[in-house]
């Protein structure tokens, strides 16, 4: 892209936009709902609440843009005509500027850059700039400046670099297309900031990798196990109450408005309560107690809620005037059976989370109390997908009802579950159509969510909606924190800020530190090599290209991280085993000795764990992990496992063809003693299990067993280190 702006001294303003009468939304080529109407250029409030395929995150306050807050009207269509720009670049008179970008920006991308156009033009309003000709350099730097620092939530002064890179963004965008505004524009040849771009303003850099951090082990633990119990255990109990307690409600709302009661039908409801054994309704904290009829809270009736009394008869509601009649039965029968809250009684038994028996699943419950619960399930489902699915927030809150697939049953307990949605990142407006696959507690998650919607929920309805993901997890946290969550032996949860994204990043750097990268994660579930490889790797250039590469990039962390371990066992005489270790040995050497002959050679050298990262680096991408066994994958000429599939010339190992024992390019190392022990223990069994007749089975175990304990002892020599002695004295 370039930049060259006109510098003609007449530099005539015209006097009609040229979007004059646009049709945005058609411009723009997004949808609007039937009926309704899109936002017109002319209008000084564009509102893109009745377009169909908007991202589902996006708040409807978000989609209602207010450019007549800017208090200057000629700045107004200036800010009009540079949105427009930005969102159809093939509109002829943004494709004759030079310095123009040719990709269209979305909606969504331009919702913050609608509310700095808003800032700017007020702030140099503030500041007595009436004409866009009178913006220098001083009152751009000057703007910048007090938007470079703000306070944080405890009232501490920060800087805040990625708002000043969009403040930047617009100042100097409006110079970027300066030629196409009609109202007013720069200065000719104006560029602010000297044309400096707007990172280098907000002094960001691009980082060398992914700065999000992984969620710590001691907070996923328990935040998973307790999401997957909820889920599990007292998800369908929740979807029932929540059920019952609106059918309760609908039903009372329905009853008829009490004229001239018989104190017959009023006593005798009291009476079936008490012959029952049920305790009256606690009052809701919502409504007031009967402060009119009671004198203070020592009044056995202060807390009982008159109106359930009334609906137990058939009333729609408690008439004032019962009360001294109803008195003297209400306080017999209250000093018999109490008051309690309404809701949760007689709870189904459930398993404990930590197996210590049983318990019933909720105590009664408040009515406030009980809104909280279908919360806490849609969090915990919400916690459930996003871990085991790696999937966008964008993407979570596309998730409809409806968006399970059928399962697809391959084989005798193999099963495949597919969820339909939408990625939404790099996508245009609305995002694509996309699915992924997923393991069985997705599944049910998922249709968990579904069932905590309304019974009247269409097709389409957002499982989760515009979640506030922190005030939900935090929501989530202080609920299994809680003596509720204690009771049902949950282990509690560390205070500590979790976000989707985390989430995403912990899943991906659980994947990279298993063997072959893509077949194992954090919770260990049925098929789940076969999910996550369909998953991540199953659909090339779908929406887990990136998250692959993110993999990818964890994978090489984990090998230097093991080849560190690994000569650093080198260096205190710890070797490896294997058809592969004298190869490695040798490369062992070499670093050792490169690094004493450069400390020989100090101080030109930094001895550094950065600098045996360089040296290593190379031959850590050969490593792949296997199961007892590092292959380094050098040469695939010598690959054993590519030899006898017929691939010579994969860039891959078949990992799970190795035959470690034979490969030219494997080593055995002491964590992978425990594999070799276990195959010792079990072909000893295995043997002592056969019959006389089975010879040719007798033998291939005694050559396997005669491999695996050769492999076992070459270990332990090797793992022994040198000068030891190893005998008992």
């Amino acid at each position: 892209m370039t930049s060259p702006i006109s510098t003609d001294p007449a530099d005539p303003i015209i006097a009609r936009s040229p979007f004059a009468g646009l049709d945005l939304c058609r411009a723009i080529g997004i949808t609007v709902a039937p009926g309704a109407q899109g936002p017109n250029f002319d209008q000084d409030v564009w509102d893109f609440n009745p377009v169909t395929d908007l991202a589902a995150y996006m708040a409807a306050s978000h989609k209602r843009w207010n450019l007549a807050a800017i208090r200057n009207p000629l700045w107004r269509v200036v800010a009009k005509e540079y949105l427009v720009a930005l969102m159809v670049p093939t509109h002829d008179a943004v494709r004759e500027l030079p310095s123009a970008f040719r990709v269209a920006r979305t909606v969504p991308a331009c919702v913050n850059k609608h509310y700095e156009l808003i800032r700017w033009m007020n702030w140099l309003t503030d500041n007595g700039v009436a004409e866009l000709g009178q913006v220098n350099d001083h009152l751009c730097e000057s703007y910048i400046a007090e938007r470079r620092t703000g306070r944080d939530k405890d009232g501490a002064i920060v800087e805040k670099r990625g708002a000043v890179n969009g403040a930047a963004q617009v100042v100097s965008g409006l110079a970027q297309y300066r030629d196409l505004f009609t109202a007013d524009r720069y200065p000719a040849g104006f560029r602010p900031f000297g044309g400096r771009a707007a990172v280098a303003v907000a002094g960001l850099k691009t980082p060398t990798e992914n700065s999000t951090p992984p969620v710590p082990a001691e907070i996923l633990q328990p935040m998973l196990a307790a999401a997957l119990y909820v889920v599990d255990t007292l998800g369908p109990q929740v979807v029932a109450l929540t059920r019952r307690v609106k059918a309760e409600r609908e039903r009372v709302n329905r009853l008829p408005e009490p004229r001239s009661p018989g104190w017959g039908v009023l006593l005798a409801a009291i009476n079936r309560r008490v012959a029952e054994g049920r305790p009256f309704n606690r009052v809701p904290s919502r409504i007031e107690p009967i402060t009119r009829y009671a004198v203070d809270e020592s009044d056995p009736l202060w807390e009982i809620s008159l109106r359930d009394v009334a609906a137990e008869a058939g009333f729609g509601h408690f008439r004032g005037e019962w009360l001294s009649v109803l008195r003297p039965a209400l306080e017999r029968a209250v000093a018999q059976v109490g008051i309690d809250e309404p809701i949760g009684r007689n709870a189904t038994l459930v398993a404990r989370a930590d197996g210590e028996g049983e318990v019933p699943w909720t105590l009664p419950l408040s009515e406030r109390h009980a809104r909280v619960l279908p919360d806490v399930v849609r969090t915990a489902c919400l916690l459930v997908v996003a871990a085991a699915t790696g999937m966008r927030s964008s993407e979570l809150f596309e998730l409809t009802l409806g968006c399970r697939l059928p399962p697809e049953r391959k084989a005798a307990g193999l099963v495949r579950y597919r969820l339909a949605g939408k990625v939404i990142k790099h996508r245009g407006h609305g995002g694509e159509a996309d699915e992924w696959v997923v393991v069985g507690e997705v599944h049910r998650a998922i249709a968990l969510a579904e069932q905590l919607l309304d019974a009247e929920a269409e097709p389409g309805t957002l499982l989760f909606g515009r979640t506030v993901f922190k005030n939900t997890y935090m929501t989530f946290r202080k609920w299994v924190n809680s003596p509720a969550g204690q009771r049902l032996g949950l282990t509690p949860v560390p205070e500590a800020p979790v976000e989707l994204r985390m989430l995403r990043r912990t899943l991906a750097i659980e994947l990279a530190y298993r063997p072959g990268g893509l077949l194992a994660a954090k919770v260990a579930l049925k098929h789940i090599s076969v999910v996550t490889t369909e998953g991540y790797a199953g659909k090339p250039g779908g929406a887990q290209a990136k998250f692959l590469a993110e993999v990818g990039q964890e994978e090489q962390k984990r090998n230097l991280g093991l080849l560190l371990d690994e000569i650093d066992n080198y260096q205190r005489g710890v070797r490896p085993s294997g058809p592969h270790a004298h190869d490695l040995i040798e490369f062992f050497d070499a670093v050792d000795g490169k690094l004493t002959d450069e400390q020989r050679a100090a101080p030109k050298i930094i001895l550094n764990d950065q600098e045996l990262r360089r040296m290593l680096a190379k031959r850590a991408k050969t490593l792949h992990l296997g199961v007892a066994n590092y292959c380094w994958f050098t040469d695939p000429g010598k690959a054993l496992c590519l030899r006898l599939a017929g691939t010579p010339s994969a860039d891959r190992p078949l990992i799970g063809m190795c035959d470690s024992a034979r490969c030219p390019q494997a080593t055995h190392h002491s964590c992978h003693r425990p594999v070799w022990e276990e195959a010792v223990h079990s072909t000893t069994v295995f043997l002592g299990n056969l019959g006389r007749a089975q010879k040719t089975e007798r033998t291939r175990l005694e050559t396997q067993l005669d491999r695996a304990q050769r492999v076992l002892a070459d270990i332990d020599a090797a793992s022994t280190p040198a000068g030891t002695d190893t005998e008992e004295s």
